[in-house]
Order: structure tokens, then sequence, then C-alpha cells
């Protein structure tokens, strides 16, 4: 019998993914040696020193900028995330940021919580204060929203719904997003064009050198006198000294954002929340079970899904015997692999290559059992990353 796989669990996982690993085949703990995989949430990897036998990461969420990505796939080893698990929660906070900001509600909290009257006089204190914190309806203003992923498109559904004007940018739209999106969503040329037609400014991008600091003291300036920019995506989209002197000079209303600060501290005019985007028990839930049935997708067949260092491959099974390759995107892969399976006499029944950047990725299922010498010939290819042999028990 085959040894069990080890899954090392860095961050509390929901036990309804859990339990999803087989416990027959699997160990999964926190204290584990020699992991075969990782399954992550919050945990900084950086700095960890990643085991030998290490052959995937899946992280229970969207962002993976707490994984060195670059260094697993110059070993061969996949990272996943669970895109769209949390985006209803993520949602229903922007909805939740836009409201505070339109009726000053953070403000409205803090003077009622402030009140030192007795109780004969705590209504006219109201009716006297209450004045200050008139805010609007966000029927009739216009939402512009960055980045159209499965979050931008549930938030343009909710906006639209709620009688907003919904303009959107995003470069890199999916087909899928495209067809998901309200007919009545307009869409921007550019970023420019956006910022310059919004009321309400929604960031719904990845973190990555394209966006850092997308919104600068220059795209602050395109803005409208009195906008609220709201950052639910990851602090350094934003660059913070610029959205403090947008505040100050009172270029903007607010900044709603899930990712505090020092310096955002004792502000009015910033609404910072403790990261609690996907801090819901469905979305929790929905990404542990999301990132677990990844994890075994490719532990178990080789196959990958919501990677983000390697390409998407899906391959019905029809062979017992599965071998998965990865290697550098190089001219020629294929043919030396197929050479050193010919020279054995192993027939191939089904083969799948795919490839992503640097990384490619190669499923080949065959009609007889691999000899070991097989792997070692594979292995000393010159651009191979890593060989896994998947036979069915």
């Amino acid at each position: 019998m085959a040894e069990p796989v080890r899954v090392l669990v860095l961050n509390a996982i929901a036990a309804v993914g859990l339990r999803r690993f087989p416990a027959d085949r699997y160990v999964v703990g926190k204290d584990l040696e020699n992991p075969d995989a990782i399954l992550v949430r919050s945990q900084d990897m950086h700095a960890m020193d990643l085991p030998g036998g290490l052959k995937a990461v899946a992280r229970a969420g969207a962002g993976t900028n707490n994984i060195p990505v670059a260094a697993l796939s110059a070993r061969g080893v996949p990272v996943f995330n669970a895109p769209g698990a949390n985006a209803n929660a993520v949602k229903e906070l922007v909805l939740a940021g836009l409201l505070m900001a339109a009726r000053n509600i953070p403000a409205a909290l803090r003077f009622v919580e402030g009140l030192a009257v007795g109780a004969d006089e705590i209504d006219r204190a109201v009716e006297d204060g209450k004045k200050a914190y008139a805010g609007f309806e966000l029927a009739g203003h216009t939402l512009g929203i960055v980045g159209l992923g499965k979050i931008g498109c549930l938030v343009a559904d909710a906006a639209v719904r709620l009688g907003m004007d919904v303009i959107g940018f995003d470069p890199d739209i999916t087909v899928d997003a495209a067809w998901s999106l309200p007919s009545q969503v307009r869409k921007a040329n550019s970023l420019p064009d956006l910022l310059k037609s919004a009321h309400f400014v929604t960031l719904h991008v990845p973190l990555v050198e394209a966006t850092r600091h997308l919104i600068d003291a220059q795209k602050i300036a395109l803005m409208k006198t009195g906008a609220v920019l709201l950052n639910f995506s990851r602090d350094g989209v934003v660059d913070e000294p610029a959205v403090l002197q947008g505040l100050a000079s009172g270029k903007l209303r607010y900044y709603v954002c899930d990712f505090p600060s020092a310096d955002q501290r004792h502000r009015d005019r910033i609404i910072a929340l403790p990261h609690l985007g996907a801090s819901t028990r469905e979305a929790e839930d929905n990404c542990a079970i999301m990132a677990v049935d990844q994890l075994r997708a490719y532990l178990e067949h080789g196959e990958v899904r919501n990677s983000v260092n390697f390409p998407d491959v899906v391959m019905h099974r029809e062979s017992a015997y599965r071998i998965a390759i990865a290697n550098a995107n190089v001219p020629n892969m294929v043919g030396q692999i197929s050479t050193e399976l010919a020279r054995e006499r192993l027939n191939i029944h089904n083969m799948l290559n795919k490839s992503r950047g640097d990384i490619a990725y190669t499923l080949v299922d065959v009609d007889s059992k691999v000899p070991d010498t097989v792997f070692d010939r594979i292995r000393s290819i010159e651009g191979v990353l890593a060989v896994r042999y998947l036979p069915l028990e």
C-alpha cells in the first residue's frame, strides 16, 4: 500500500474543507515534517525552508503574495488559489463601504457614542447634531469598477440593482466575466476615463508590479472633487501618502479600505476595516473546499485547476498509468519525453501539453506499467523540473 500523502496546514482552515481529505490516504496536520503539500491562508511563507519533497501549495483564498511563487515555479511546484470562492463576501463588504461613506455612518456612530447627556436630553441632542451627518443616496451616482473579475462583476450587478450608474475598466477581462456583466455597465476606454467619470471608485485587481500604486497622486487629481475611493484589493494598489493628501485637500471625500495602517488612524475621512473581506463563515468554507479539491485533483491525478503559475490542464483519465511532467517552456520537450517512452515500448494512450509563461506541463497516460528507469531518463532531460508517477491503486 502506498504511503499516505502528508499535507501541512499552516493556518486555521475550515473543517468542512479538511474533511474532504480521505483519512485512509492523507495525513493532515500543523506540525508535519517533510510534507507533500502545504495548505495555507495568510501565513508568510517567503522565509520558510521549503521541503525537498514538496509537490504543491494551495491557498484557501485568492491572493498569493504570501507565497514564494517564483521559487516554487523553479522547482516545478504549482501554487493553487481559490478565485471567486470569497467573491460574495467581498461584494457585500464593498456595498457596506459604499453605504458607510455615502451616509457618514462611522462619524454618526461616534457622535452617538460620545453623547454625554441625560435621558431627558438625548432626543434634543440627537436632533441638534444629526444635521452634521446628512449624506446622500447611492441611486443616480456613478460607480467606477477597476477590475472585472468575479468580485468586480458581482459588485457591478449589485450596484445596478441599487440604481447606480456603473462604468468598468479591465484591459484583461475574460470572456466569462464579460458574459456575466450586466448590460447596463458601460465600458471605460481607459483608467483615466473611468476616474474622471465616477463619484465612487472601487478597486478589484491583484497586486502585481503593473498594479502597484495604480492609484497615485496623478490619478487622484483626475477624480471628481468629493469622490470616494474604495480599496478591497491589496494595500499596495494605492499610494497611501497620495491618498492622505487627497483627503487633506478635499479632493477625496472618503477612503474606504480593508488594510489599516498606522498613518490611517484617527482620521475622520478614512474607514479602515481589519481585513474582513473574506471573513465570513461561508467564504472560509468555500475557500477551504475549493483549495482542498484542487490539491487532491493534482496530487491524485495530476490535474491543474486555478494555479497562479501553471496552465490549466485537465484530462479525462482512461488509463491506470499516468505520468505528470513540469518543465521549462522550451522547444522539443514533448518530443524528448515521447522518445523516452517509445524507447521502453510504452504506448501513449493520451497526452495533453500546455504552457503558461516559462512553465509547461504535460500529462501522459500510457497503457502499461512504467519502469523506474524511464523516470530517471526523463528527469535527466535538460529543462525538466519535476516528474511524478500517478498509477491508480
